[in-house]
């Protein structure tokens, strides 16, 4: 299976989780309020994930943010266990956004 983009409504917002090649969710957005912030949410992952410069570990280095070039968080990982799944969720994020299609799963209003 080919990484995804799977775009959905969370309540009255929307959001996007990065799904790799192996089914595993390895990237969640923050929640947009109209669907075209969410697919601009997308389209700055494609270009920021593959920065090393765009990447923070949180504090306890079992979690980490994608953020853009405006120092806005784009996504965050889930917790993992160690700092070397976490590095590993990174280099997956980078291989998996840039060819990423976009499933939509919002009904369009």
């Amino acid at each position: 299976m080919a990484a995804k983009f799977v775009l959905k409504m969370s309540g009255d917002q929307f959001m996007f989780n990065l799904v790799s090649g192996n089914g595993q969710t390895v990237l969640t957005s923050e929640r947009y309020t109209t669907r075209a912030a969410a697919t601009n949410g997308i389209a700055s992952v494609k270009k920021n994930a593959a920065d090393d410069r765009m990447y923070e570990m949180t504090a306890s280095g079992k979690r980490f943010n994608l953020k853009a070039g405006n120092g806005q968080v784009i996504g965050g990982s889930q917790n993992y266990a160690s700092e070397d799944s976490a590095k590993a969720g990174m280099e997956a994020v980078k291989g998996a956004a840039a060819e990423a299609l976009v499933d939509d799963q919002t009904a369009e209003t």
